[in-house]
């Protein structure tokens, strides 16, 4: 069980599920008081220092990396917490986790679904956490092991034990939406600017000013004249705004203040931004926001580019541009705000699943950070979304910070390195990890298995364990070992053959999916059909 704040296990314990000792008023219903922020940071901090190989990890003091994390939460349903002397067990495991900060352009897209376009940690985490569910499904409908999943009450259906939550980790704000944050200066600190929060809620903790979000990615913008001036700013005193007063405040968590009543606004200009700085003290106003350099999709008002805190508006669906060749990726703020709304799961595995898996929190590692920003983002462009296929929902996702900071983050080394010669750059590996026992690492460059060569693309050794034919490949798989007559009626009423197949015929998904576009994300950029006739 962790202990303070930093405390590392025994090696007797790392291959062991963290267990927390607490005793909450309900434990069959998993609460937010069962873990906190710090620990799930840690958690997935040691699991990377622990599980993850050192190839395709960043080089010491010259390269840095993201980190993301599903984490399982597994709480007791039946066990008596009124006593000091027997607390509940509330057991934390990571299942999968992913690293990297890249995604490849849309010229190098491939119709045989066997390279990752998206490579940003939160998209690898997630794809690694599918491979996760597709062999819990595996296991639950062989009966040969436990599993996460208990029949449904229709044919061929599973659901989520009752017992067990997800929680997301990202040790940076997701890029996009989420990382347009306004940037604050007090007159008494003019090289220190401080990240606001601009949402009241006690249980949320806003973390100290040490990363540009949506400078982490090599899509991003790293040489803004914001990100170099953060980069010389000390890290001394801020200050924390709390009620319309100001008082001096080390770097560390902040407590949530007031609600701005105009700063919810998809068009946040200079006049939305007016409203922020009336509820700053006098002595602090709004001089920039933190830039991300994930651009406006067409069909969306784009920004204005102006100097300074005009120069976005926020709440605009986002695409990830590449070096040159724009990308058909969007944002990991869009996509995390979609699986909020339609699962974790996908297309493929909702034809297993009698209601979608959704994630219950989502936790950011220290670095600049806005509620406002993460909640707008993940949940409040959907908040009206209505007319949803049974089972799925915009979920009331509990959103938190830790102020644990991640030792491979761009801030961390930079702050390591000192006068070390050359240029810090970002790491151009990504590294999957699933909780699963068949090769659960896969380590990949520029879409593919590091090492890769032009000879050997197409071949299987040059596929991804979870690029898009691979994890078909696993679903296919999980279908050959299920009787035909305990299909569920999704896939037996139709003959199926090519990925595209499978992912229409999951028809209360795709219902769901065009909901959301029509009412909410109407310019999501989609590829074209032919990109999905694999079979």
């Amino acid at each position: 069980m962790p202990g303070k704040r930093g405390q590392i296990r025994t090696s007797a314990q790392k291959d062991k599920p963290y267990t927390v000792r607490v005793c909450p008023k309900q434990v069959s219903a998993p609460a937010q008081t069962m873990w906190t922020a710090d620990e799930i940071a840690l958690l997935c901090y040691e699991h990377y220092g622990i599980r993850l190989p050192k190839k395709g990890k960043p080089e010491p003091n010259h390269e840095w990396t993201l980190l993301a994390a599903v984490v399982k939460i597994q709480s007791p349903a039946d066990q008596d917490c009124d006593t000091p002397d027997k607390p509940a067990k509330v057991t934390k495991e990571v299942v999968s986790m992913g690293t990297g900060t890249k995604c490849i352009g849309q010229s190098k897209m491939r119709k045989s679904g066997d390279i990752l376009n998206d490579s940003h940690a939160e998209v690898i985490a997630r794809r690694s956490f599918q491979r996760y569910l597709l062999h819990q499904l595996q296991l639950a409908a062989t009966l040969k092991e436990d599993s996460i999943f208990v029949p449904g009450t229709q044919k061929g259906l599973w659901k989520l034990r009752g017992d067990l939550i997800f929680v997301f980790f990202s040790s940076h704000t997701p890029c996009g939406d989420a990382s347009i944050i306004p940037m604050l200066e007090f007159e008494d600190q003019p090289c220190c600017p401080v990240i606001r929060d601009w949402v009241s809620s006690s249980s949320v903790e806003a973390s100290s000013n040490l990363e540009a979000p949506g400078n982490g990615r090599k899509c991003e913008d790293l040489d803004s004249p914001v990100t170099k001036k953060m980069r010389l700013e000390p890290v001394t005193a801020a200050r924390e705004v709390t009620n319309g007063a100001a008082h001096h405040q080390s770097f560390g968590k902040q407590q949530s203040g007031p609600v701005s009543p105009g700063i919810n606004s998809c068009n946040l200009t200079v006049e939305g931004l007016a409203a922020v700085t009336r509820i700053a003290p006098d002595s602090a106003k709004v001089i920039d926001v933190y830039r991300t350099g994930a651009k406006c999709v067409p069909g969306e008002a784009g920004d204005s580019g102006k100097p300074g805190a005009a120069f976005h508006q926020v709440g605009l669906l986002r695409v990830k541009p590449g070096r040159g060749d724009r990308t058909r990726s969007m944002s990991c703020s869009d996509k995390m705000a979609r699986w909020n709304v339609l699962g974790c799961q996908g297309a493929l595995l909702m034809h297993f699943l009698e209601e979608p898996i959704y994630l219950s929190a989502v936790v950011i590692g220290k670095c600049p950070y806005s509620q406002e920003a993460m909640q707008r983002a993940l949940t409040g462009r959907c908040q009206n979304v209505s007319a949803l296929p049974k089972g799925f929902g915009v979920q009331e996702l509990k959103i938190l910070q830790s102020d644990l900071l991640f030792e491979q983050s761009r801030c961390a080394v930079q702050a390591k390195r000192a006068d070390s010669p050359g240029r810090l750059v970002p790491c151009g590996a990504a590294i999957s990890w699933s909780a699963v026992p068949e090769q659960p690492l896969d380590v990949t460059a520029n879409g593919f298995p590091q090492g890769t060569t032009k000879k050997t693309i197409g071949s299987l050794q040059a596929r991804s364990q979870i690029s898009k034919v691979e994890l078909f490949r696993s679903f296919q798989k999980l279908l050959s070992r299920i009787a035909r007559d305990k299909w569920p009626d999704s896939l037996r009423v139709q003959k199926l053959d090519t990925y595209q197949d499978y992912k229409e015929a999951a028809s209360s998904y795709q219902e769901a999916w065009s909901t959301l576009r029509k009412q909410a994300f109407g310019s999501w950029i989609r590829n074209p059909p032919d990109y999905h006739q694999f079979k």
